[in-house]
């Protein structure tokens, strides 16, 4: 597969609006890619310029250890499974999260399966997105919203709930450093309440203490985040599980609301490879 160049990538950010919503979370990392350089990444097309595959992945000087995704979008699903099953692009044997349109699960189980790769679990979400950020209201608040630091990684990384302990704590440190965040402050200076941003421009993880909850803390967080991400030029958007009501809740009061591909929600779907599991 060819890796684009960064004038490809203006041209491939163009390409991939045609295409949403299954285009949406590849579209996050190529507009991320072309206006931030920062966190190495790899954008690798089937062909060029009519690609009919197009896959995102850590980059060459990434640290092996970072457990992160590969995002796949595709036009033709026969032409994706040419690739995953003609090509090396992607390494079967490491630990890898894929994160794919759901309705490739199956062909792409079917090939693990034949490669002899174990996958330990699928994650299910669906795709909330903001048409308007600038009919946000920006609230008065009678609170103080600051950006996330490293040293608050440890908590965070033992409050998400896709958390693997040890092995996913230099993804959220790698997300503070490198991405927009918010949080509510104690006190003390630590955190009761966040929201960060993924690689690929999606708002989260978001989580607040329990015994903080209902103080609007998130409705701001959420606010204040779209709005940065929208005046830099970022897509506002994020996935929320299906079983995630609250969270649902929360985003589509403020004007989110779930894409849906030809009448039916789109959804999304992480396939969990190798030793990649929920538990730390």
């Amino acid at each position: 597969m060819k890796v684009l160049n960064k004038q490809e990538l203006q041209k491939a950010e163009e390409a991939l609006r045609l295409y949403f919503p299954e285009s949406q979370e590849v579209y996050g990392y190529v507009c991320r890619i072309n206006r931030v350089d920062v966190d190495p990444t790899d954008v690798l097309v089937d062909q060029w310029p009519d690609f009919r595959v197009l896959l995102v992945k850590p980059g060459q000087q990434q640290d092996p250890d970072l457990i992160k995704d590969v995002c796949i979008f595709t036009k033709d699903k026969s032409c994706l499974m040419n690739v995953l099953t003609r090509t090396d692009v992607l390494d079967w044997k490491q630990d890898m999260i894929l994160s794919v349109d759901l309705q490739h699960e199956a062909m792409i189980k079917a090939v693990a399966a034949n490669k002899s790769v174990p996958i330990n679990k699928t994650d299910v979400g669906h795709l909330m997105r903001l048409q308007d950020p600038s009919k946000l209201k920006a609230e008065r608040l009678s609170f103080q919203v600051s950006s996330v630091k490293e040293s608050h990684a440890a908590l965070i990384n033992s409050k998400w709930e896709v958390g693997m302990g040890e092995r996913t704590e230099p993804l959220i440190r790698n997300m503070i450093r490198n991405f927009p965040s918010c949080c509510v402050l104690d006190s003390e200076g630590w955190p009761v309440s966040w929201l960060l941003t993924y690689p690929s421009c999606a708002m989260g993880p978001i989580y607040t203490l329990p015994e903080h909850r209902q103080k609007g803390y998130a409705k701001a967080l959420v606010t204040i985040l779209a709005k940065k991400l929208h005046s830099d030029g970022y897509p506002v958007y994020c996935f929320i599980k299906l079983e995630n009501q609250p969270s649902y809740r929360l985003f589509t009061s403020l004007g989110f609301t779930r894409e849906c591909l030809q009448g039916m929600p789109y959804r999304n779907a992480w396939l969990y490879f190798n030793q990649v599991s929920m538990t730390p």
